[in-house]
């Protein structure tokens, strides 16, 4: 795999030998138990598979070379270049400009750009109908275009399908920029649905089958159709693609349902002329990222410190995982750690920060999970773990563990 040229500042020696270590002793990725650091008092499990990505380094690379090769031109992101507060921090810091928010409202007007501005499409990828007004504003949409080539690969798959007459079934968040995008690329071939879960998807296999009537799907599904849906034609031949940082084990779940339901509709022996299979869809990254996740779940720890953007959905899904176990504490930074006693983390059910005290168990030793989502630097995984090291006086040194 490709080696990208990131900022040094990203990166932590001890984890790239960590990671390398074991991408010596297991190249095919099939072992995912984690790799134990024992400081005495404190241990930590680092997660077999964690932080950034392919398509994650490939955007940041594709970045800081734009700022380098554009000296004096005006600048500017679609949107946050990943869903990291200190990597898109340190890009404004270079006089990068974000013209729209993650929900898609404009922070700087088309018309306040120029045929000399440089653009970025951020990783998630963008709509068609974006690229078409940079084009007529004279902005190549194309020159310095990040877009994941996993997000591409569901692209190119969805299209494939919408050539052969299938309605997509995509499973996302309709409000993600990447789930916007794909949207917008499917309906140029295809008719397609969002489904944001389990749930949802049970009450379309239920209009499937004819349980649910049309004006329960509309009313359900606003906003998450393509136009002129129409339940009589489109929901005759399936498949199912993924915003590529939902969980696998969903996306597959939400896949078998609706083949169940394709089969009592059209019987088992005329499946495959109703419902396409589509598992080549799944991103490899969030894939060992989640099967890194359980390996990690199968040991007796004390809690879980999972580190990330709030607003990332990857990391987001990790910590779903680690909830369903044990005391789970999802940070962005050393920083929300203030002391042995009080950290400052995310609910991501809520959706706001909060407070927990004595989150360090008082015991010996005490035994933490560690991991982060594909958008944070290992140097943040670092600080997390040095910081917390600090606590324990009598912990053996990190470096000389290391």
């Amino acid at each position: 795999m490709k080696n990208f040229e990131i900022p040094q500042f990203y990166k932590s020696n001890f984890i790239t030998l960590i990671k390398n270590m074991r991408k010596d002793i297991d190249p095919r990725k099939k072992d995912f138990t984690p790799t134990l650091l024992d400081f005495g008092p404190v241990r930590f499990f680092i997660a077999r598979h964690f932080g950034f990505c392919y398509g994650v380094e490939n955007a940041i690379e594709v970045a800081y070379k734009t700022i380098e090769s554009n000296p004096g031109k005006r600048i500017f992101l679609l949107s946050e270049m990943i869903h990291n507060p200190g990597v898109n921090e340190e890009l404004q810091k270079l006089g990068v400009n974000f013209l729209m928010d993650t929900s898609g409202k404009h922070l700087i007007e088309w018309n306040e750009l120029t045929s000399n501005d440089v653009v970025i499409i951020p990783a998630f990828g963008t709509t068609i109908e974006i690229e078409n007004k940079l084009n007529e504003l004279g902005i190549n949409p194309y020159k310095y275009n990040t877009t994941c080539p996993f997000v591409e690969k569901v692209w190119n798959r969805s299209k494939q399908l919408g050539e052969q007459s299938y309605t997509i079934i995509i499973h996302g968040k309709h409000y993600h920029e990447e789930t916007r995008a794909t949207f917008s690329h499917t309906t140029k071939t295809a008719h397609s649905v969002i489904v944001r879960n389990i749930e949802e998807t049970k009450i379309l296999a239920e209009i499937i089958l004819g349980k649910k009537t049309h004006a329960e799907f509309y009313n359900i599904f606003a906003g998450k159709y393509s136009t002129g849906f129409n339940v009589d034609e489109h929901l005759i031949k399936i498949g199912v693609v993924n915003q590529t940082t939902m969980l696998a084990s969903e996306t597959q779940e939400i896949s078998e349902l609706l083949r169940e339901a394709m089969t009592i509709k059209y019987g088992a022996e005329n499946i495959k002329d109703h419902f396409a299979e589509t598992r080549d869809t799944l991103c490899y990254a969030t894939n060992d990222n989640q099967d890194a996740t359980y390996g990690l779940l199968k040991e007796n720890a004390d809690l879980a410190i999972i580190v990330g953007g709030y607003n990332s959905s990857n990391t987001s899904h990790i910590v779903e995982l680690c909830e369903e176990k044990l005391p789970s504490y999802f940070i962005s930074s050393e920083e929300k750690i203030i002391s042995n006693k009080l950290i400052k983390h995310f609910d991501i059910h809520t959706k706001e920060e909060k407070e927990s005290y004595n989150f360090i168990p008082d015991k010996k030793p005490v035994d933490i999970i560690l991991t982060s989502g594909a958008s944070c630097p290992d140097a943040v995984v670092e600080s997390v773990l040095r910081k917390i090291h600090s606590f324990f006086n009598d912990a053996k040194p990190v470096d000389k563990v290391v």
